[in-house]
């Protein structure tokens, strides 16, 4: 998927890809092949979100140790933040 536009690219400015771009001057040949690759990119990346989407949700779980430590985590530091807070209350 990646090769993709780096081929394009390649292929029109070495000829590889005879569309017609042998009528064109250089300049218009390196505007057109880096149009075609920028679009080529823009289709490559329009297939992942389009496969991403596709994938069930349901398929993936996360693990449960790490949802008990990253609650464990969040209670830990609000707990931090109470204690805290009541000190800097007793300081006034």
């Amino acid at each position: 998927m990646w090769i993709t536009p780096v081929a394009i690219l390649y292929g029109y400015n070495n000829n590889l890809i005879p569309a017609g771009s042998s009528d064109l001057s250089p300049h218009t040949l390196t505007l057109l092949s880096g149009f075609l690759a920028v679009v080529s990119v823009n289709i490559v990346i329009a297939f992942y979100i389009y496969m991403a989407m596709k994938e069930p949700s349901d398929k993936h779980e996360p693990d449960p140790a790490f949802l008990a430590d990253a609650k464990a985590s969040i209670n830990q530091s609000t707990a931090d933040a109470g204690s805290s807070s009541q000190s800097s209350k007793k300081e006034e």
